[in-house]
C-alpha cells in the first residue's frame, strides 16, 4: 500500500513510518517540523524516509500528495495539556483545522481510508462503579478534598467512594483541556467525512505512550519522560496526588503496531474509535518507582496536590482492539520501563535549535 502519513517525525508517527516501511508499504512522510517540537530540524532516525517538509494545513501540497495514496494516518497534532486557554486558536489550528484541510483534499483525491491518532483524553475522567448506583459518573473533585488528600472522586447521588473500572469505547466523553477538545473534535470531523463521503476507518485512542524517542524536558513530554529526567540529574522523580492514580501505559512499538493493523484491516463503515493500550493498568506511583530502581537513582517523592484539569483514572478496555483489529499489546511493563531507562529519547527543542 502507498500510506501518506502525518507526523512522521514526531516520537509516534517515526516509530510507525520505520514499521510500515519494513512490512513492504510505500510511505510518503509528511511532517511540518514545529520548531517548539522539532527546533526546526528533524531527528536523525527519520533519516532513512524521504521526509517532505510541509503542513497538513497546506491544501496546495497535499493535492499534490494524495493521488495514487491508499490510506492516510493521520499523527500530525499539537500535543500536550493544553490547560492555558489563550493556547487555544494554536490547538485548533494545528488539529481541528488542519484534520479538515486534510480531510477535504481526501475527499477530492477520492482516498476513502483513514487512520486517526486520538487519545485517551477525551474521556475526562475514566469509568466508575458505586455499591448502590451502578455505573455512574463521578462528582467534581472538590478542592477541599484534594486539599485533606481525598482524590477518589464520589457517587454524585450517595456520596459513597467509587471503584475504577475498564472505559469502553463508548464511554461518555468529556474532555477536560483544550488540547482533548481539540483530539474530540478531530475525532467528529473524521466522523462526518466517513458519513459524507462513504469512507471509514479508526480513531485509535491512544493511552499513555512511553519508549524510545520521546521527547524530553518539554512541555510535551509524558510523564515517564518527567520522570526519567529528574532521575537522570540526580532528583528525586515528583509524584502528584498518592500516586495511586490508575493509568495504562502503552509501549510505543506496540502503538505502531496498532497502526499497521488498522491501516491494514478491512475498512469499516465509518469512523471506529478504539483504544489502544496495554490491557495491564498500573499506578503513576510505580511508574515512578520502577523507574527509578531501573536507574539507581533516588525512590520518588509523593506530592500530593492535583492539578485543575488532572484526571483520576482513567484504565483503558481492551477488547475492541482485540476482537476487530486482531491488537493485543506485546511489551509487558515490567520490562518495557527498564528499557526506558536507556533508551534514547528526542532533545528538547531548546537545546537542538540553533544559537
Amino acid at each position: 500500500m502507498r500510506i501518506l502519513l502525518t507526523g512522521a517525525a514526531g516520537f509516534i508517527g517515526s516509530h510507525i513510518a520505520d514499521l510500515l516501511v519494513d512490512c513492504g508499504h510505500e510511505v510518503v512522510a509528511l511532517d511540518a517540523l514545529l520548531p517548539q517540537a522539532h527546533g526546526g530540524e528533524p531527528p536523525e532516525w527519520v533519516g532513512r524516509h524521504d521526509l517532505i517538509r510541509g503542513d497538513v494545513r497546506d491544501a496546495d501540497l497535499l493535492d499534490r500528495l494524495l493521488p495514487g495514496v491508499d490510506a492516510v494516518c493521520h499523527q500530525a497534532a499539537m500535543v500536550g495539556h493544553g490547560l492555558d486557554p489563550s493556547d487555544a486558536p494554536a490547538y485548533a489550528g494545528h488539529n481541528d483545522y488542519g484534520t479538515a484541510v486534510l480531510l477535504a483534499a481526501m475527499h477530492r483525491a477520492g482516498v476513502t481510508r483513514l487512520v486517526l491518532a486520538s487519545s485517551m483524553v477525551v474521556y475526562g475522567e475514566g469509568r466508575y462503579t458505586c455499591a448502590g448506583h451502578g455505573v455512574v459518573r463521578p462528582a467534581p473533585r472538590r478542592a477541599e478534598d484534594l486539599a485533606a488528600g481525598r482524590y477518589d472522586p464520589r457517587c454524585p447521588t450517595c456520596g459513597a467512594a467509587l471503584g475504577w473500572a475498564l472505559v469502553p469505547e463508548d464511554a461518555p466523553v468529556e474532555p477536560r483541556s483544550t488540547y482533548a477538545a481539540s483530539k474530540l473534535a478531530q475525532e467528529h470531523l473524521a466522523a462526518a467525512w466517513a458519513r459524507q463521503t462513504g469512507g471509514g476507518g479508526w480513531s485509535l485512542r491512544y493511552h499513555n505512550v512511553y519508549g524510545p524517542r520521546m521527547p524530553r524536558d518539554t512541555p510535551y513530554a509524558g510523564v515517564a519522560s518527567l520522570f526519567r529526567s529528574a532521575l537522570a540529574a540526580g532528583r528525586a522523580p515528583l509524584v502528584l496526588e498518592d500516586g495511586r492514580q490508575q493509568r495504562d501505559f502503552v509501549h510505543v512499538t506496540d502503538v505502531a503496531r496498532a497502526n499497521l493493523l488498522a491501516v491494514t484491516a478491512e475498512q469499516p463503515a465509518g469512523m471506529v474509535p478504539v483504544n489502544i493500550c496495554s490491557g495491564e493498568p498500573h499506578p503513576v506511583g510505580e511508574l515512578a518507582r520502577t523507574l527509578a530502581a531501573a536507574m539507581g537513582g533516588p525512590a520518588p517523592v509523593v506530592a500530593g496536590g492535583a492539578r485543575a484539569a488532572d484526571v483520576r483514572h482513567v484504565v483503558a478496555d481492551p477488547g475492541r482492539a482485540a476482537r476487530l483489529l486482531g491488537f493485543t499489546a506485546r511489551v509487558r511493563f515490567a520490562a518495557g520501563v527498564a528499557a526506558f531507562a536507556t533508551d534514547p529519547l528526542r532533545d528538547p527543542a531548546a537545546l537542538s535549535a540553533p544559537a
